[in-house]
C-alpha cells in the first residue's frame, strides 16, 4: 500500500483523484492550499506527491523547489492545465519527476503513479555500483562523490544509474526516454537534455563525465 499526497485547489478534481486512488488501495492525503500542502509534504513521508502548479498560498513550482532544496526526494508528478513546453521544462528543471496535463484520464494518472512506484520499489541485485569517484547505492537511492553525498531526484538518480550501467555506449534521447520514462512525452526529447544538464551541475563540474554524442545523444566517457 502506497501513501500519496494530492495538492490540488480545484475540489472537484481533488475528490475525483482521491476516489480513484482509494479504489486502487492507496492511502491518500489531500490539501487545497499550497502552503498547507507544503507543510504536509515536508513533515510526513509519502511515496508520491501529485502537485498542481497554480495554487493559492504557495504555487506548485515553489513547493517543488523547496522540497528538493531540503533533500526531499519523493516522486513528484506535476499537474498542469497549461500544455506548453516552457512550463513543463521549468517543472522538470526544479526537480519534478513527471508531469501530466489536465484534463487526464484516471487510467493515465494511475499508470504514471505505478511507473514511479515501480522504480522506487524495484528489486536490486548489485546494490553498490562505483564509477570513477562516484558511488551509487541503489537500495537507499544515494549517490556519493568522493564520499560527499550528492542530492538527486529519483529521475536524476535513475538517469545516472542507467548511464553508468551502459557506460561507453552512445545512448539516444529516444532510448533514454523509453527506458526511464516509459513513454515518449509526445516526442519531446528536451526533457532528457534538461536532466543531463542538472546532473552535470550536481556532479563536480570539473569531472566532464557525460559526453554529448552529436546526432545521437549521450554516453559516459
Amino acid at each position: 500500500m502506497s501513501k500519496i499526497l494530492i495538492i490540488e485547489d480545484e475540489k472537484s478534481i481533488q475528490r475525483l483523484i482521491e476516489y480513484d486512488l482509494l479504489q486502487l488501495g492507496h492511502t491518500v492525503d489531500s490539501e487545497l492550499n499550497g502552503y498547507d500542502g507544503y507543510k504536509k509534504a515536508s513533515t510526513s513521508l509519502y511515496d508520491v506527491i501529485l502537485l498542481d502548479i497554480m495554487l493559492p498560498g504557495m504555487d506548485g513550482m515553489e513547493i517543488c523547489k523547496r522540497l528538493r532544496k531540503e533533500g526531499n526526494n519523493t516522486y513528484i508528478i506535476m499537474l498542469t492545465a497549461v500544455d506548453d513546453e516552457y512550463t513543463k521544462i521549468k517543472g522538470l528543471e526544479i526537480g519534478a519527476d513527471d508531469y501530466i496535463t489536465k484534463p487526464f484520464s484516471p487510467r493515465e494518472l494511475a499508470a504514471r503513479i505505478k511507473s514511479g512506484l515501480r522504480r522506487q520499489h524495484s528489486v536490486i541485485k548489485n546494490d553498490i555500483i562505483v564509477y570513477k569517484n562516484i558511488k551509487i547505492i541503489q537500495s537507499s537511492y544515494e549517490v556519493f562523490q568522493d564520499d560527499i553525498k550528492v542530492n538527486l531526484t529519483l529521475r536524476e538518480f535513475e538517469l545516472l544509474l542507467y548511464l553508468v550501467i551502459n557506460k561507453g555506449k552512445a545512448l539516444s534521447r529516444d532510448q533514454l526516454l523509453i527506458n526511464l520514462w516509459g513513454f515518449n512525452y509526445d516526442g519531446d526529447t528536451r526533457v532528457v537534455d534538461v536532466h543531463i544538464f542538472k546532473l552535470r551541475k550536481k556532479i563536480d563540474p570539473k569531472v566532464d563525465f557525460i559526453k554529448t554524442v552529436r546526432g545521437v545523444g549521450y554516453k559516459l566517457s
